[in-house]
């Protein structure tokens, strides 16, 4: 709080988390204007263009229905806007702050991601700014807990779902919850990879382990499987396909359950096991192709999730990141695996915002 707040005298306030996929911004607008900065025009065509639009561009997107309202930071009061962008954009970005003359209000930028080093020289070579870097992991802790402690417009921030056992019924239902006395608990960070973290304490954690496969696999392999070009085409594919004819599963080797070691018949005996066959490779389709890949990296996350809880001895599991932004599939997918392998012991619970703005929030 005090680091960020010693570089928010004036505004505008931002904070970015630059990742290896998606450019996460957040952008604070005040409601308590002083007259003094009502009359600085940079600031005005700053604050006009960002809370205006919806879309920037052809890539750049506000994500409205995330908007925070009527918060106090640092001693303003405000709404936070959530806006996004692909990373190989970045360099737009930095040309757009250089034409706005944002170097005229600020300095500095505070920053965190991996691109927060990558892009670093950009940033102070086009827009003579210097970004203050800060850690994302240190940032997303505080953030959530930050953010669960304000909660969303007047609900809760955090929310789990009852009855996962049968993640396709309408008995699976959303249901939200606070993260009260929230340690210790396994922080399951989804980007472009995975990061998955003990959290003692708001100061104790460690990186337990990780895995490549992560919302950059899903879109990578989609992009080459169906043609897709974006993460919500692919998500929108995946939810119209069957991934049962890309998937071999254990009633096609078992005809039905596994019983000994209480397999049921719809679970994966192996992914992508039924392309091996010519016939069935020339009869499945994009959209199952697509749901298929979701299934395979939602699956695997779940699985190495449940492990670490396990070899950690914790039993809340929280699933955050941009990979499960508008993905009920995952999601539902994720509660069902922690129900389902640890016999009701782990409860997974996810977050109405995903990581971007952890972070953000998580600077100040």
């Amino acid at each position: 709080l005090q680091l960020f707040c010693s570089f928010a005298q004036t505004f505008p306030w931002f904070g970015m988390d630059i990742g290896g996929t998606l450019v996460k911004l957040v952008y604070f607008e005040p409601k308590d204007f002083t007259a003094e900065e009502e009359e600085v025009e940079s600031l005005k065509s700053i604050r006009h263009f960002l809370t205006s639009n919806v879309a920037y561009g052809n890539t750049g997107i506000r994500d409205v229905h995330l908007e925070l309202k009527n918060l106090t930071m640092c001693g303003r009061k405000g709404n936070l806007h959530f806006i996004r962008f692909p990373t190989q954009d970045m360099l737009g970005f930095i040309q757009m702050g250089r034409d706005k003359n944002f170097s005229s209000l600020h300095t500095t930028l505070c920053a965190t991601g991996g691109g927060a080093y990558k892009f670093e020289d950009d940033f102070r070579t086009i827009a003579n700014l210097k970004l203050q870097k800060l850690d994302e992991l240190d940032c997303l802790i505080q953030g959530l807990l930050y953010v669960d402690s304000v909660g969303f417009n007047g609900h809760p921030e955090c929310y789990f779902f009852e009855n996962p056992s049968d993640p396709e019924s309408e008995n699976c239902v959303k249901k939200t919850c606070c993260l009260d006395n929230p340690f210790p608990m396994l922080l399951v960070n989804i980007g472009s990879g995975v990061s998955m973290l003990a959290v003692y304490s708001k100061d104790n954690y460690k990186r337990v382990t990780g895995t490549s496969l992560g919302g950059g696999t899903f879109l990578g392999l989609c992009c080459l499987l169906t043609g897709c070009e974006t993460f919500e085409e692919a998500l929108e594919m995946a939810a119209k396909g069957d991934s049962s004819n890309v998937d071999k599963l254990v009633k096609d080797i078992y005809g039905g359950d596994y019983e000994r070691f209480g397999l049921q018949g719809s679970t994966v005996a192996s992914s992508f096991g039924h392309m091996m066959s010519k016939e069935k490779r020339d009869s499945i389709s994009k959209e199952d192709l697509a749901r298929a890949t979701l299934v395979t990296i939602t699956n695997n996350i779940g699985s190495i999730a449940r492990m670490c809880a396990v070899n950690e001895k914790i039993e809340r599991v929280v699933f955050v990141g941009n990979f499960l932004r508008i993905n009920t599939v995952s999601t539902k997918l994720l509660a069902y695996a922690m129900d389902f392998w640890s016999k009701g012991q782990l409860k997974a619970l996810f977050l109405e915002h995903e990581v971007s703005s952890l972070r953000y929030i998580g600077m100040r």
